[in-house]
């Protein structure tokens, strides 16, 4: 989102990003410290669920004990909040501050709780990917309006940066709802052991496979919009419906037939290996986004080279 997004769009405006590289690694290594603390409160909690789902995956309580995994999550949450807060602190931004206590103390409810009730967890772990790529949005954001004051508030810059960011956020919400719920279906066996309330427990898979179908038919016709009539790029440039469908509605329309053909635990497994494809597509969509604007604004890519 920072070298993809929101630099080429400042590069559009003749402005220089104002994020230090130092403090861009910073939020990296704290994202991703928080989302790895979370993976390991989550296998924590999960030991009986797993046993029953994956046991040939099992990590705590066969290779690591369940005291060090709950040292190693302590450790990883913790260096990521503190790197977190010390950006916050650096930028003097309290809403930064704020994704990174919120989000840690979100995964440790939905590991320890929310995961069992109906829709909840499901919206908790999506929540927290949409926010990834709102934090270098943020961050530049507050350090413009710090630096140019009133005078960046009467530019599209900021407001620009926003839509495009926030696209993106909600594909990343939309999309890990969907893949939450085929997850939801794979492990059912482990869940309704624990008696957990999900959707293909407590509404059925057949409920489930109607709402799954309904959430991509919904994004694609989104997306088909936001392709062929918002997004503006110079009439010649094809390249956004060109990658629409074949990077996305074609796999999305595979995925559709996976889903109703679906019976067995591997069958949504694969469905979900597709469904992160997916995503990854959509999120590289960015490149495409990038490449187009410096092929018009005639700037070079990653300051590299230029494109003709």
């Amino acid at each position: 989102m920072s070298k993809a997004i929101i630099n080429p769009i400042l590069e559009m405006y003749h402005l220089v990003p104002l994020t230090p590289n130092w403090i861009l690694l910073g939020i990296i290594a704290a994202t991703v410290l928080i989302a790895a603390g979370g993976y390991v409160i989550n296998d924590y909690f999960d030991i009986k669920i797993d046993r029953l789902n994956r046991l040939d995956k099992v990590i705590v309580g066969v290779e690591v004990s369940k005291k060090s995994a709950m040292l190693f999550y302590q450790i990883l949450t913790g260096l990521g909040i503190a790197i977190g807060i010390a950006t916050a602190i650096y930028i003097k931004n309290v809403t930064l501050g704020l994704i990174f206590i919120v989000v840690p103390g979100m995964l440790w409810f939905y590991s320890s709780s929310y995961k069992r009730q109906l829709i909840i967890g499901n919206l908790i772990i999506a929540l927290s990917a949409a926010l990834v790529p709102l934090v270098p949005l943020v961050t530049e954001a507050s350090l413009l309006s710090d630096y140019y004051g009133e005078l960046i508030k009467e530019t599209p810059i900021i407001p620009q940066m926003y839509k495009w960011v926030c696209g993106f956020a909600l594909f990343a919400f939309w999309w890990t709802m969907i893949r939450e719920i085929i997850k939801d279906i794979q492990d059912q066996k482990g869940d309704r052991e624990m008696e957990c309330h999900t959707i293909p427990i407590v509404w059925g898979n057949t409920a489930a496979k109607i709402i799954l179908v309904a959430m991509i038919i919904i994004a694609l016709a989104v997306l088909y919009w936001l392709s062929c009539f918002v997004i503006k790029f110079p009439p010649e440039s094809q390249l956004t419906q060109h990658y629409f469908w074949f990077g996305i509605a074609l796999p999305s329309l595979c995925l559709v037939i996976m889903l109703i053909l679906a019976k067995t635990p591997h069958d949504y497994h694969n469905a979900s290996t597709l469904t992160k494809f997916i995503m990854l597509v959509g999120v590289l969509y960015s490149l495409i986004f990038y490449f187009i604007i410096a092929q018009t604004y005639g700037f070079p890519l990653f300051n590299l080279f230029y494109i003709k």
